[in-house]
């Protein structure tokens, strides 16, 4: 008898073990609401659109992330994330099967970690800890200025992260081929695309990127700052002379009573964007600076461009609060060339750790950076994470 039970206590044992040196972990969000949006202008169809909207606070989203112990404090870590949209269950991001992040990698407490796959950049990584709308929230996301700060995601890609160091950690990854179509426009003619969404093994034919971040926490101090720069194909004539990079600085203070933001960025030979600006309708504006179905990667030396951002969140209870911003965008050039600036608003209420409902408004002028064109938002929701 008392070998049976100390046989039974030494598997436990053991299970206990190996549960805790590896481990896969299923997990997701369901985000769904209603909204109303309106966006018209002089180079816009007019438009109106009421009813239900999906992942606007987060995409929805499926993954599997899983941790193995390889000893001597290493560890295999990996991300399989699936986006889908949860109205009609198709999968977003170009209809990929793990388009939100699909990686592998090592890591240890001593030296940091080194991933190998389809990742964030480091601007989306670092600035959604200043964003008071997290990056989320379509048109008021910081990301609809900032554009290497929409979710940039980098297929192909290495990444290098240090561990903290009293607060400060930095990193910098390469994108062999970051998986989108890029347009160049150095002529003022319509925009033409190079490169390709494959991974074809040859440099010349792959829109490469590089990213770079650092960030500092400490108490109520947050400090980040980013800079991407996009490598083009061979195929334009000057494209050597077109490599847009972009590069942002941020920093929000928590006094408890509010936490305060404040971002600045510039672009300089074009735009990085990693995902549309969450309007609906395709393509809205005639420019494919900041266009929807287009321009995510614009190649063009003289099109430069300023952001801004003045963000406030502000805690109701614990259950609750309000966050507000402002963003600026600014362009060098184009016929209808006007600064775009949008003016948010939010509040979420927390049921629990893992559910909560949302609400905003957001507004903005010279949508896409063109005269006249505006766009306004409104919308409710409920978010669950499991």
């Amino acid at each position: 008898m008392n070998k049976s039970i100390l046989a039974t206590s030494l598997l436990c044992a053991l299970s206990g073990i190996a549960s805790a040196q590896s481990s896969v972990t299923l997990y997701g969000v369901l985000d769904a609401g209603v909204s109303y949006m309106r966006i018209d202008g002089e180079y816009l169809r007019d438009r109106n659109n009421v009813g239900m909207a999906y992942g606007t606070q987060s995409g929805n989203r499926l993954g599997l992330k899983g941790v193995e112990d390889l000893g001597s404090g290493n560890k295999l870590t990996f991300v399989l994330e699936n986006g889908f949209d949860l109205g009609n269950g198709t999968t977003e991001q170009n209809s990929r099967i793990f388009g939100r992040q699909a990686w592998f990698g090592v890591e240890n407490e001593v030296w940091g970690y080194a991933r190998m796959g389809r990742q964030y950049n480091f601007a989306t990584d670092y600035f959604g800890a200043i964003d008071p709308f997290m990056l989320g929230f379509g048109q008021a996301s910081m990301g609809a200025a900032f554009g290497t700060t929409n979710m940039d995601r980098l297929s192909n890609a290495v990444k290098y992260q240090t561990p903290s160091f009293h607060g400060f950690q930095a990193g910098l990854g390469y994108s062999f081929a970051v998986g989108e179509t890029a347009f160049y426009n150095n002529s003022g003619a319509t925009p033409n695309a190079y490169g390709t969404t494959a991974y074809n093994y040859e440099s010349a034919n792959n829109n490469r990127q590089i990213t770079l971040g650092a960030k500092y926490v400490s108490g109520p101090i947050y400090i980040a700052a980013s800079y991407d720069k996009l490598i083009g194909t061979n195929a334009p004539v000057n494209a050597s002379e077109t490599n847009p990079s972009a590069w942002n600085l941020g920093a929000s203070y928590d006094f408890n009573v509010a936490k305060l933001a404040l971002a600045y960025g510039q672009s300089r030979g074009g735009n990085i964007r990693g995902q549309g600006d969450g309007m609906t309708g395709p393509n809205e504006g005639n420019n494919p600076y900041w266009g929807s179905n287009g321009g995510l990667l614009y190649f063009n030396q003289s099109f430069d461009s300023n952001a801004y951002l003045v963000g406030v969140t502000v805690p109701v209870n614990q259950a609750s609060r309000v966050f507000a911003s402002w963003t600026l965008a600014t362009i060098s050039q184009g016929n209808n060339a006007a600064n775009q600036s949008a003016y948010n608003i939010g509040y979420s209420y927390d049921f629990t750790k893992r559910t909560n409902m949302y609400a905003y408004f957001s507004y903005m002028n010279n949508l896409n950076n063109t005269d006249t064109n505006k766009s306004t938002g409104v919308g409710v929701g409920v978010r669950h994470m499991f």
